[in-house]
């Protein structure tokens, strides 16, 4: 599977970066990084920059399986809503939404206005958009930050259908 993780520069970039080296390595995976979240990270393989609006997953030829927005600012969940696709996360998810192809987008931010409740909505309407905050459960017990992460992204890898038993699961 081609799995594509891409980082906007909302809070909780390392969370994104964790998932994205959580992929297990049997799956090929991508990393973009918006201008802001660039400034945290070093380039690396398979790693591209927002601006970079020719890099393969701009195209739906290149064959992406689940893109990942995590996390997904509100700047960028409005874009995606509305079909702006100026730069390469956001054209990702457009390839990803006209190619029917699994999106995964973690909005961030807290509280939600009715403007971006309204822009999720409209997104999660779509075949294979899926709205998923980082939410954490209790049940779980966690008891670390790494608890938590490890929660969401199994969570994630779940919507994904990456198998993983990165969580302790409901008994």
């Amino acid at each position: 599977m081609k799995i594509l993780v891409c980082i906007s520069g909302a809070s909780g970039v390392n969370l994104g970066l964790k998932l994205y080296n959580l992929i297990p390595s049997q799956h090929k995976r991508y990393l973009v990084l918006s201008n802001h979240a660039k400034t945290v990270f070093e380039k690396e393989e398979n790693v591209f920059l927002n601006d970079d609006i020719a890099a393969p997953p701009a195209s739906g030829s290149f064959g992406m399986d689940v893109t990942f927005i995590v996390p997904c600012s509100m700047n960028t969940l409005a874009k995606i809503s509305l079909g702006i696709a100026d730069n390469l996360i956001t054209r990702a998810a457009a390839v990803a939404i006209k190619e029917k192809k699994k999106l995964i987008i973690a909005p961030r931010e807290m509280p939600f206005s009715q403007i971006y409740l309204e822009h999720m909505l409209k997104l999660s309407k779509i075949q294979n958009v899926i709205i998923a905050p980082p939410v954490f459960g209790y049940y779980n017990e966690p008891e670390t930050i790494n608890d938590i992460e490890m929660f969401l992204i199994g969570k994630w890898f779940d919507l994904a259908g990456i198998e993983n038993k990165l969580f302790k699961r409901w008994q």
